[in-house]
């Protein structure tokens, strides 16, 4: 009897928050990334990644002309690897090529994956991008810039060795 009653009273507020939801704004600029570790504090009453350090690089945001990392604004396009940011020069997704991820020749230790944030929306890549990645022992994930950072840093806090290259989430073809 009481199930039921609680079942009724659920139904009767769905109206209420679907209106609710429809009026908040969920533009780009005032977007934040979901934090993993907020996740599992609230809803499994454990924090599995509490060692992670406080000098990991985490995206907690991000707009339509860059990213937030670790509370500071970075403009334009990024290019992360070993827990280290750099300005990257690609400005438009057909800008992205081999030439424009060369460092993976010299750096070592390989990361096992480079995501690729393409943006706005994904974007198909040229087959000789994935070819030249596998040629230096690493994967390639293409996926829209906001999904990229929030991957990076799921695989960053694993502790996985991972690299990410975003274009700032404005871009579209």
């Amino acid at each position: 009897m009481a199930v039921s009653g609680g079942r009724q009273r659920v139904a009767s507020l769905l109206p209420y928050v679907v209106k609710t939801l429809r009026k908040e704004s969920l533009t780009p600029a005032n977007q934040t990334l979901p934090s993993l570790r907020r996740m599992f504090s609230l809803y499994d009453q454990i924090n599995i990644i509490d060692n992670v350090p406080e000098d990991q690089l985490r995206f907690e945001g991000y707009s339509d002309t860059g990213f937030t990392i670790n509370k500071i604004k970075y403009e334009g396009s990024l290019l992360i690897v070993e827990n280290k940011i750099m300005s990257w020069a690609p400005k438009r997704f057909s800008d992205i090529n081999a030439e424009s991820l060369s460092i993976f020749k010299i750096l070592r230790p390989v990361p096992e994956i480079l995501i690729l944030g393409c943006g706005r929306h994904i974007e198909p890549v040229n087959p000789e991008l994935p070819k030249f990645l596998r040629s230096i022992g690493m994967k390639l994930e293409a996926i829209d810039s906001r999904n990229a950072a929030s991957t990076y840093n799921i695989l960053n806090e694993e502790g996985r060795m991972v690299a990410a290259a975003l274009l700032p989430f404005g871009v579209s073809s």
